[in-house]
């Protein structure tokens, strides 16, 4: 990790971007989009000023902001820039107080950069932190809901005008009633929701997440210390993360739906180079939750699950993947918050849908690491040694 962010320039919204995308699983929105709207808006009103989660006080008020819906619509209908103005407005009349920060909701693509900009556009600090640690699909999976703490009052705005104002009793119902009016909003919103005093927002949120995102894209662009080349950039990120290299593959059939508010589909993939002759199956909802390697087990949410396209490093996101695509998947440990029992029990497999139990990837990696050398130490112990040849 370098050190943390203190200041967010035009020159750092791509590396931040591009980290984002890579710990937003293949979610949290267009990247690409959401840093053109935070560059221009920097660009109009100056650099935005960052905070560490320990410079806040109870005095603070912290606004989590970012999109809601599916990605497939994100990218067809661009967020309009007023929305972000518009739901500042709304959380503070619906509130009565007025906001001193905003931060992201979730580290993943676009929602990393809305943050961005609505600082931007406001004036206002943004925090180096998020409540996922990673993109999730669903509202109430924020570590605010893990520690027992309510969505507050929640506002969600579109690029018609519209604005809702409501006060769910707890994050599920959140989710509901907030999903129910994205799809009216026409399956994307601006929202917010979490709004608490710095006190809560330092018990809760996971630190340091925009700083590592810019280390992520530094690595992926070659803007480190050492200039990597393309080949050496995913084991470079590997080591960054803590990551396991899964699979090395080909995408060979690809289903994708907007169904329900999300995107959900399923991606199978060719195994090429050391992988070749094996396959394997990613199941997503706007994230990749759920991967299998032949059929078995490779990792599952929460852990992360990220798709990089295999010559660059780059992170490709499940509206971007793209049959014929060659790419790399990693696994990566999710944070510590999500390992408990009420983090399985709201992010796990289980929640989902998923006939599987949960077990870390590094884990599941390392399982796989064992057997395959206890296969290949049985293989030489049963290659007959070669006879001597006859006198």
């Amino acid at each position: 990790m370098t050190d943390g962010l203190r200041l967010i320039t035009e020159a750092d919204v791509d590396e931040i971007a591009l980290g984002a995308a890579v710990l937003g699983t293949g979610g949290g929105g267009d990247p690409h989009v959401g840093s053109l709207i935070a560059k221009r808006l920097i660009r109009l009103h100056g650099p935005v000023r960052v905070i560490g989660v320990d410079e806040l006080t109870a005095r603070d008020l912290v606004v989590p902001i970012g999109g809601i819906g599916a990605p497939s619509v994100d990218v067809e209908r661009i967020m309009a820039e007023a929305e972000l103005a518009h739901a500042l407005e709304a959380i503070e009349r619906a509130t009565r107080r007025v906001p001193t920060a905003v931060m992201p909701i979730e580290i993943g693509g676009g929602n990393s950069m809305i943050p961005i900009a609505a600082a931007a556009v406001s004036g206002l600090p943004i925090v180096d932190a998020d409540a996922m640690g990673r993109a999730f699909p669903e509202a109430q999976m924020v570590t605010f809901h893990l520690a027992g703490y309510g969505p507050g009052t929640t506002v969600l705005v579109d690029h018609h005008g519209n604005e809702v104002v409501s006060r769910p009793v707890d994050g599920v119902w959140s989710e509901r009633l907030a999903r129910a009016v994205t799809i009216e909003m026409g399956g994307a919103a601006t929202m917010i929701d979490y709004v608490y005093g710095g006190d809560v927002v330092r018990e809760c949120a996971i630190p340091g997440t925009l700083t590592l995102a810019r280390r992520i894209g530094q690595v992926l662009l070659g803007r480190g210390e050492e200039q990597l080349r393309d080949d050496e950039r995913i084991a470079a990120l590997c080591l960054e993360l803590d990551a396991v290299r899964l699979f090395d593959g080909k995408v060979v059939d690809l289903r994708r739906q907007f169904e329900g508010g999300f995107t959900k589909g399923a991606a199978d993939l060719e195994g090429t180079g050391d992988d070749r002759g094996h396959a394997f199956r990613l199941d997503f909802q706007n994230e990749m939750l759920l991967a299998r390697r032949d059929g078995e087990l490779a990792a599952v949410t929460p852990d992360l699950i990220a798709v990089l396209d295999q010559a660059t490093g780059h992170p490709i996101t499940t509206e971007a993947l793209r049959y014929g695509a060659r790419v790399t998947v990693i696994g990566m440990p999710c944070n510590a918050k999500w390992r408990t029992d009420v983090g399985l029990e709201n992010a796990g497999p289980g929640h989902f849908g998923y006939d599987v139990a949960w077990a870390p990837v590094e884990e599941i990696a390392a399982a796989r690491a064992a057997s395959l050398v206890e296969a290949t130490e049985r293989r030489t112990d049963r290659t007959p040694e070669p006879r001597e040849d006859a006198a």
